[in-house]
C-alpha cells in the first residue's frame, strides 16, 4: 500500500470521527438554548389509548413566569403548578401514535421554548394468519407467506420455526417486520409431514399462529404460465387468451382473472378451448383490459404424484397448493360490437300510384346505444324475402318511403354499423281483418303535456279458433293537421300507455293497431287534446237574407290550428243604440241560423267557444237591405232593351211616322199643324226662271189682260181689294163648275179665298231669307196633292213691270191661301225677294233681271167652284234699290 492512499484513508476517518462528535450547527448559525427538561409518565412510548402525564422542570426560577404545555400545537388545558420550576400536565387517552408536546415559558420581557419531547404509541402484535407454503418443481427454496393482522406501529420481531412431526427442530429463523420468509427445501423430505409455527412479539405484547402442517409434494405449484396472445375476433364480448408453461400442460387447467384501469382485479370462469387456449366472455366492447393467467393441477395429477386429494389443513388453502402463481398482466382492447337485436319496425301506407305500387312509409327506432358500438352507418330495407330489391336510407333519418307492390307480404329492416348488422326486423304489410281493439276515452295528464290512452283487447276466443296468435300493439299518434307520424310499440299484455311530449291547444289525432300472425288490424282511433285553450282567431260571418226582424247569418269554421280546443258553442251579439242581447248556438248543427231583431239599425258580431273559454270577438258586421236578385235584373233589363229595338224598328217604317206624327198633330196646339205659304214654292216664280216662255195650258179660255199696277196707299187698299168669300158647299153637294173657267182640278177644296197681299219691302226681306232656309224641305206628299196651277191656265205672263215709287212706300198684301201647296223655291224666287229699303224715286233703280212689267195690269184668276181647275196669286217682285 502506497503512502498516499494511507493518507487519503486517515483524513477521511478523521472527518467521520469529528462529524460524530461534533454535529454541524442548524441553519443560519443559530444553536438552540434549552431551559429545562421534560419527563413522561409512565414513558414516552406508551400503549395506544393510554393516559400520560407529563412534567415541565425549567432551569430558573421565575415567580411571575407561566408555564404551558402544547400537544400538537394544541394547549393542554389540564395543567397544575407544582414549584417555582416544576408544572404537571395530564394527557388523557391518547390516541395517536406519533405525537410532539413541548413546554413554554412565558415571562414579561418575552415567551420562550423550554424544551420538547416526541411520544410514540403502539399495540400489541396480531396473530399470524393465512400462512401458505408454496413451491415450484424448479425451486430449490420453499416460500412461506402471512398475514400480520393490525398495525403495531413499533417494531415486531417474528420467529419462525420448523420441525418435524415428532418435535425435531429443523429451522429457527428470527425476521422483524416480515411476512414471508424462504425454507431450503434441501432439508426437507417431499413425503414427510412438517410442522410450521410462526410467533410475533413486541414491547406490548405476543402472539402466535396456528400450527401449518404440510408435505412438501402438496405445496409444490406448476409453474408460473405466460400470456403469448390475447385474440378477440369479430366479437366484442370475448377474448381468447393463449398460454404456455415450462412443464407439460396435459393435467393443468388455466385460470383467468381481468381487470380495467384503476379497478380491482376480478376473476372470470374460462371456457377451455384447448389444452393452450382459453376463451373469457361477458367483455365490454371498445375497452382496455387486463389479463392474467396461472396454473392449476387436476386432481388425477396429484393422485399420480402421491399426494394425499383429502382436505388440507384449516390454516392451508387448497387451492393455493394446486395452482400456480399469476403470470405477467398482458393488455388487450375489445374491438366495438354489432347490435344484437331487432329493429322496432312500423309503417304506413298512401295511395296506389300509377303502376299500381304502394307508397309504404317504413319508421323505425334507432338502436339502442348499449347494445351497439361505433356508429349506424346505413339502413338497407329489404322488400320481400327474395332480396331482389334493397333500398339504402341515411343514417341520420328515422323513416324512408319505398314503393312496394300490392302482393308483398313483408318488409324486412335491419341497421348497419360499422361493426356489423342488427338482425332483419320484420315490417307486416298484409291487413288482417281481424277486430281491432276498442279505444276507451284518452284521459289528459294535468300537466298538460300528455294524455293517458287506454283500450280493450279483442276477442281472444275468436282470435284461437282461426288459428290466429296476438302479437303486440302499436299505438300511432300525429297532429292534426299531419306533421309528423310517431308511434310506439307496446307488449301484448298490455292495455295502456301515456303520450308525452304533446303541446297544449294542438289537436292530435291517436290510433290503436293491433298486430296478429295474420297482419295488421284495422285502427281504432280518436282525436284528443292534451290541453284545450280559447279559440286564438276570429270567425268570419256574413248575412244571407235580411228580412223583417230576421236575419240568416252564416258563418266560417275555423282553421284547425287556430281553434286550439274542441268548439263547443257560437255566440252571436246583437247590438243597437239602445238594444243589445246575445243568441247561443252549438257547434254540433249547421254554421247557419236565424236570428230573431228588433228593426233598425244594428250591428251582429259572433265569437267561438271550447271548454276553456271564448275566443276573440270577430268584427262588427252591418246587415244591408236584400239586393234584388240577379236573375230579376237581367229579365228587366232585356225587356227594356227589347222594347227599345221594337220602337226603333217601327220608326224606320214610314207609315208608321205618318200615322205617329199625325197623331202628334192631332193632340197638338192647332198653330202647330197650319202650314203657312212659302214663296220659294211659287209656281209663277219658277215660271219666270224658264225664261218667259209660255207652257202649254190646257184652259180653253184665254187669260184676262193685266191691270196697271199703281200704288195704293194704306187707307185705300180695302177699297181696291174687296174680300172675295167662298161659303163652302154643305157636306156630299155637289158643285156646280166655275161659270167663268173651263179649268178642271182633281183636287177638291173646301175653303178657296184670294186676296191680294201687301206687305212691306222688310217683310219681304225677312220672307226672302226665310225661303232660302226652308229652300227644299216640301215634302214628297204635298207635291203630289198640289194643284198645278198651270195644267189648266193659259195665258201670256207678265211681259214687263213698272214700278212707280214716286210719293209712298212700295206695299205689297198677300194673303194666304188655305189648303194650296207651293212649288219648290226656285233661283227666280230667291231674287225676286232680295233685300228691299225704301228711298226717294230718284234712288231707286229696277233690277236688270227682273221683267219689265206694265204699269197697268190686270189679275186673270180662274174661276173658283166645287172643283179648283186653277189660281193665280199677283207675283210681286222685288226692287232692289241701288246701292250707295
Amino acid at each position: 500500500m502506497n503512502q498516499p492512499s494511507i493518507i487519503w484513508r486517515c483524513i477521511i476517518i478523521l472527518l467521520i470521527f469529528s462529524i460524530k462528535r461534533c454535529p454541524l450547527a442548524p441553519a443560519g448559525g443559530v444553536r438552540f438554548i434549552s431551559y429545562g427538561h421534560l419527563t413522561v409518565e409512565p414513558g414516552p412510548v406508551f400503549l395506544i389509548g393510554s393516559n400520560l402525564t407529563v412534567y415541565c422542570h425549567v432551569t430558573e426560577c421565575h415567580s411571575s413566569s407561566i408555564i404551558s404545555l402544547h400537544l400538537n400545537d394544541e394547549m393542554v388545558k389540564s395543567s397544575r403548578r407544582i414549584n417555582c420550576t416544576t408544572a404537571k400536565f395530564d394527557l388523557i387517552s391518547v390516541q395517536k401514535p406519533q405525537s410532539t408536546v413541548i413546554c413554554k415559558l412565558q415571562t414579561d420581557q418575552r415567551s420562550r421554548i423550554v424544551s420538547g419531547l416526541d411520544l410514540r404509541g403502539g399495540l400489541p402484535p396480531s396473530k399470524p394468519d393465512s400462512v401458505i407454503c408454496e413451491t415450484t418443481r424448479s425451486s430449490d427454496v420453499i416460500a412461506c407467506s402471512w398475514k400480520r393482522g393490525q398495525q403495531t406501529y413499533l417494531p415486531t420481531t417474528y420467529n419462525v420455526s420448523v420441525s418435524r412431526e415428532n418435535g425435531t427442530n429443523l429451522l429457527f429463523s428470527l425476521i422483524r417486520d416480515a411476512e414471508e420468509v424462504s425454507i431450503p427445501r434441501g432439508i426437507l423430505d417431499e413425503h414427510t409431514n412438517y410442522q410450521l409455527i410462526i410467533a410475533s412479539y413486541n414491547r406490548f405484547g405476543a402472539s402466535q399462529c396456528d400450527t401449518f402442517t404440510f408435505r412438501v409434494i402438496e405445496i409444490v405449484m406448476p409453474e408460473i404460465p405466460h400470456i403469448m396472445q390475447v385474440e378477440f375476433g369479430n366479437s366484442s364480448s370475448a377474448a381468447v387468451l393463449r398460454w404456455n408453461t415450462t412443464e407439460s400442460s396435459e393435467h393443468l387447467r388455466a385460470h383467468v382473472r381481468l381487470r380495467t384501469a384503476d379497478h380491482p382485479w376480478e376473476e372470470r370462469e374460462a371456457t377451455e378451448l384447448h389444452k393452450d387456449r382459453v376463451r373469457v366472455d361477458g367483455l365490454r366492447p371498445l375497452t382496455e383490459y387486463q389479463f392474467q393467467v396461472r396454473a392449476c393441477r387436476s386432481a388425477s395429477e396429484l393422485l399420480s404424484a402421491g399426494a394425499t386429494p383429502g382436505p388440507a389443513p384449516l390454516s392451508s388453502p387448497t387451492r393455493g397448493s394446486f395452482c400456480s402463481k399469476w403470470s405477467a398482466a398482458v393488455s388487450g382492447k375489445s374491438p366495438g360490437k354489432g347490435p344484437s337485436q331487432q329493429l322496432r319496425v312500423w309503417r304506413a301506407f298512401s295511395n296506389l300510384d300509377a303502376n299500381k305500387l304502394w307508397n309504404v312509409t317504413v319508421l323505425w327506432k334507432p338502436p339502442s346505444p348499449e347494445d351497439f358500438s361505433g356508429q349506424v352507418q346505413r339502413y338497407v330495407i329489404v322488400v320481400g324475402h327474395n332480396l331482389k330489391q334493397a333500398v339504402t336510407c341515411g343514417a341520420a333519418l328515422t323513416q324512408c318511403s319505398v314503393p312496394v307492390p300490392g302482393e308483398v307480404p313483408a318488409l324486412t329492416v335491419s341497421a348497419v354499423t360499422s361493426y356489423g348488422a342488427s338482425p332483419p326486423a320484420v315490417v307486416p304489410m298484409r291487413r288482417s281483418g281481424g277486430f281491432a281493439p276498442t279505444l276507451n276515452e284518452v284521459t289528459p295528464a294535468s300537466s298538460g303535456s300528455a294524455v293517458l290512452v287506454s283500450w280493450s283487447q279483442p276477442d281472444t276466443k275468436q282470435q284461437s279458433t282461426s288459428g290466429e296468435e296476438l302479437l303486440h300493439y302499436v299505438v300511432e299518434w300525429t297532429s292534426v293537421p299531419a306533421v309528423q307520424l310517431q308511434w310506439l310499440k307496446l307488449d301484448k299484455s298490455q292495455n295502456s300507455t301515456s303520450i308525452t311530449g304533446l303541446t297544449p291547444g294542438v289537436r292530435y289525432n291517436i290510433s290503436v293497431y293491433t298486430v296478429t300472425s295474420r297482419g295488421v288490424s284495422s285502427p281504432s282511433s280518436q282525436l284528443v287534446y292534451s290541453k284545450q285553450q280559447e279559440p286564438v282567431a276570429r270567425p268570419t260571418m256574413q248575412v244571407l237574407v235580411q228580412k223583417t226582424r230576421r236575419l240568416l247569418v252564416q258563418w266560417d269554421e275555423l282553421p284547425v290550428n287556430q281553434q286550439k280546443g274542441f268548439i263547443t258553442h257560437y255566440t252571436i251579439y246583437i247590438q243597437m243604440l239602445d238594444y243589445s242581447s246575445n243568441v247561443t248556438v252549438s257547434a254540433s248543427g249547421p254554421r247557419q241560423t236565424w236570428v230573431d231583431c228588433p228593426e233598425g239599425a244594428l250591428a251582429l258580431q259572433l265569437t267561438a267557444s271550447t271548454s276553456a273559454g271564448e275566443g276573440p270577438p270577430a268584427r262588427w258586421v252591418l246587415p244591408q237591405p236584400e239586393a234584388p236578385a240577379v236573375g230579376l235584373v237581367i229579365v228587366i233589363v232585356f225587356v227594356i232593351a227589347l222594347f227599345l229595338a221594337i220602337i226603333a224598328n217601327l220608326m224606320c217604317w214610314s207609315c208608321v211616322r205618318k200615322r205617329i206624327k199625325q197623331k202628334c198633330v192631332a193632340w197638338g196646339p192647332a198653330w202647330l199643324s197650319e202650314n203657312l205659304p212659302k214663296p220659294g214654292n211659287s209656281n209663277a216664280i219658277r215660271l219666270l226662271e224658264l225664261g218667259g216662255s209660255e207652257p202649254s195650258l190646257t184652259c180653253t179660255h184665254s187669260d184676262p189682260p193685266l191691270s196697271p199696277v199703281s200704288l195704293i196707299s194704306w187707307e185705300e187698299r180695302d177699297d181696291v181689294y174687296p174680300n172675295i168669300h167662298v161659303e163652302p158647299s154643305p157636306p156630299g153637294a155637289e158643285r156646280p163648275p166655275s161659270p167663268t173657267t173651263g179649268c178642271r182640278s182633281d183636287a177638291q177644296l173646301e175653303d178657296v179665298s184670294y186676296k191680294p197681299q201687301v206687305a212691306t219691302l222688310a217683310l219681304l226681306q225677312e220672307e226672302a231669307k226665310g225661303a232660302e232656309e226652308e229652300q227644299g224641305e216640301v215634302s214628297r206628299s204635298d207635291e203630289e196633292d198640289a194643284c198645278s196651277v198651270f195644267e189648266g191656265c193659259g195665258g201670256a205672263l207678265l211681259s214687263s213691270v213698272e214700278v212707280d215709287f214716286s210719293t209712298s212706300p212700295l206695299v205689297l198684301t198677300l194673303r194666304s191661301v188655305r189648303g194650296l201647296s207651293w212649288p219648290k223655291t226656285s233661283p227666280a224666287l230667291n231674287r225676286a225677294f232680295l233685300p228691299v229699303r225704301t228711298e226717294t224715286e230718284e234712288d231707286v233703280e229696277v233690277d236688270s233681271r227682273t221683267p219689265d212689267i206694265p204699269p197697268d195690269i190686270s189679275l186673270a184668276r180662274c174661276s173658283v167652284g166645287t172643283a179648283l181647275h186653277c189660281d193665280y196669286f199677283p207675283q210681286v217682285a222685288a226692287v232692289s234699290g241701288s246701292q250707295a
